[in-house]
């Protein structure tokens, strides 16, 4: 569950603005009054606080329980909640989990109460339905680690409701300032309460000129897709592996890419555990495509052709299959090699090894980088003759699109026009290497269809289609291998 809210700083002597006349609101529901109290947890050295996620334990009010916050976007977090159950020393299972790509097997313990007497209206329209959702906090908050004293203060929280939209938070936002409540520096009480704790972050630089500035800027963002996309591997999103993936292999093709920009010797063990962790997540990745695409081949079948209780036997293929691999893949991302991924992730980008090169303007040192990229993808597609040859063109072919995504901020249309003739190459060849994966399975659930006196004739018929589309991509490629041509930026 998704929430957007801000949070505003209440000065003593100010008083909550009339809010029922704003444009939509036909009335006002409250004041409703209520007691809150909530325990925080966290690693010793707040490391979810500084990620911008708060767990916490809460009695009191109508959604007593455990909270989990993940950012989303700016003023969105997503929210996840558990019953409270008896109270713990250590939150359940299931939302630890979801934060050990900042953990990272750290022990999770309370480090702070705050209690809360809260005064709550509700903003709806003439339907009755929820717009948005304003209260006024009395708060009082402690430190658990120190033993530190009690802080008190007053804030405002706005959130929108299920009819609400981010323009009633601006025209709520407007009336709140016009009486002297501004926007709190803190996204939440607890930042707020251990801000002395809380080191000073300035926001990264954006639009640098330099050839670092950029690689940079595009690692920064893989490193942050990462973590994002860790929490929904472990809840079996759909997607998410393969944004996983797609993150872990952008950082090691750019960091390839781009050697004499970014050390390449100081990376190198870097680039090898980020194929480690792809690699790890490649099996899950594989059934989910596999699946789909078996499925997506039988529903284009003439019904004539389709024998036997088919999807029954593909369910019972792969769900064993899917349910160990996804095991698999969490035990990973618990493991002491992730974390100390994790790490060295950290460490590149809080201090690159950069090279003098990097420090040159980015429009000079990135064509040349990128066309050395071309000419390896050159090299193997004039030899892509059988289904390895065609393998590692398209891995070539997909490290060079990710090389050319580094340089869309500066180079702009030509970058990103060539970079989508990339990806048609890329999936074109991608097509063909997932035929040569299916092929063998489909096989396999002939085989064992006749085995268990069921019908194998249809998965006779998906493996002549994959043969035939295999053939089709051999005979294509050349003539669209000659017309990408070089890029040119």
């Amino acid at each position: 569950m998704n929430e957007t809210e801000r949070k505003y700083e209440a000065p003593g002597g100010t008083a909550l603005p009339h809010l029922a006349d704003l444009p939509g609101v036909a009335a006002v529901a409250g004041p409703e009054e209520q007691h809150l109290e909530a325990v925080y947890y966290d690693t010793a050295d707040l490391r979810l606080a500084r990620a911008g996620l708060t767990l916490r334990r809460r009695t009191g009010g109508d959604d007593a329980g455990w909270h989990l916050k993940l950012p989303v976007g700016v003023d969105t977090r997503e929210e996840v909640r558990l019953p409270p159950g008896r109270a713990a020393k250590r939150p359940p299972k299931q939302l630890g989990s979801l934060v050990q790509v900042h953990a990272r097997g750290n022990e999770l313990e309370p480090v702070a109460r705050i209690r809360t007497t809260r005064q709550r209206w509700q903003l709806v329209d003439e339907k009755g339905q929820l717009i948005t959702e304003v209260v006024e906090d009395e708060v009082s908050g402690q430190s658990l680690a120190d033993g530190s004293p009690v802080d008190t203060w007053r804030e405002i929280e706005v959130e929108l409701g299920e009819r609400g939209d981010v323009e009633m938070l601006d025209r709520v936002e407007a009336r709140l300032a016009d009486a002297g409540i501004k926007r709190s520096t803190s996204s939440a009480k607890l930042t707020r309460l251990l801000a002395d704790r809380m080191p000073a972050t300035t926001p990264p630089p954006t639009g640098g000129k330099s050839a670092g500035d950029v690689v940079l800027s595009y690692l920064r963002a893989q490193a942050d897709a990462l973590k994002h996309e860790d929490p929904r591997v472990r809840r079996e999103e759909h997607d998410a592996v393969h944004q996983l993936r797609v993150a872990t292999r952008r950082m090691r093709s750019a960091l390839q890419a781009f050697g004499s920009i970014v050390e390449r010797e100081e990376t190198r063990a870097l680039t090898d555990e980020l194929k480690w962790l792809a690699g790890t997540l490649g099996e899950a990745r594989d059934l989910e495509v596999l699946r789909a695409r078996f499925e997506d081949g039988l529903a284009a079948l003439d019904p004539e052709l389709v024998l036997g209780p088919v999807q029954a036997q593909l369910a019972r293929h792969f769900a064993p299959l899917e349910t160990a691999a996804h095991k698999s893949a969490v035990a990973a991302l618990d493991s002491d090699r992730y974390f100390a991924l994790l790490d060295a992730v950290d460490a590149l980008i809080a201090d690159p090894p950069f090279t003098p090169l990097a420090r040159k303007n980015a429009a000079k040192v990135l064509p040349e980088l990128i066309d050395k990229t071309y000419r390896r993808l050159a090299k193997r597609a004039e030899s892509a003759h059988d289904d390895a040859g065609l393998h590692e063109a398209r891995k070539a072919a997909k490290r060079l699109r990710y090389a050319v995504e580094v340089s869309e901020p500066r180079f702009g249309k030509p970058a990103k026009k060539y970079r989508k003739k990339l990806k048609a190459v890329q999936e074109l060849l991608g097509e063909h290497q997932d035929g040569v994966v299916a092929r063998p399975v489909l096989r396999e659930l002939g085989a064992k269809a006749h085995a268990d006196g069921e019908n194998g004739f249809t998965f006779g018929v998906l493996h002549g289609r994959e043969k035939a589309a295999a053939q089709y991509v051999e005979e294509r490629f050349p003539s669209v291998w000659r017309g990408l041509g070089r890029p040119k930026l």
